[in-house]
């Protein structure tokens, strides 16, 4: 039988669900997504420590997220960057979800295909 889980450890796991839906804001409010997965880190990881390194994969994903969509973009000329942005897409709903199914059971999930700006 799993042992409950402290105060501090269920709300450590609460908001980093919270740090990685928030990506998915970009769907309501344009650049709500960029935005607001930042700040929610940057206010919580000094109160939680967990959600320091779940921050980081969030804006690890963010950044290589922005690079791709740029590099795709530049490919719409040659035709192969219209499927590629829309992987890309696919992904970046996916990717915030399983990350946020993960947090919840108190695993940190590394995105696929994410570069490591921040370790």
């Amino acid at each position: 039988m799993a042992q409950p889980l402290s105060s501090s450890e269920a709300e450590t796991r609460q908001w980093a669900l919270f740090l990685h839906l928030s990506l998915l804001a970009g769907v309501l409010v344009p650049g709500a997504g960029f935005i607001l997965p930042i700040v929610l880190w940057q206010i919580k990881k000094d109160e939680l420590p967990g959600i320091d390194a779940h921050g980081k994969v969030v804006v690890n994903w963010l950044l290589s997220a922005l690079l791709y969509g740029v590099i795709s973009g530049m490919l719409v000329f040659v035709l192969i960057g219209f499927p590629l942005l829309g992987v890309l897409g696919l992904l970046s709903v996916i990717f915030p979800i399983i990350g946020a199914v993960k947090a919840n059971d108190g695993v940190l999930w590394p995105y696929p295909l994410s570069i490591r700006f921040f370790t």
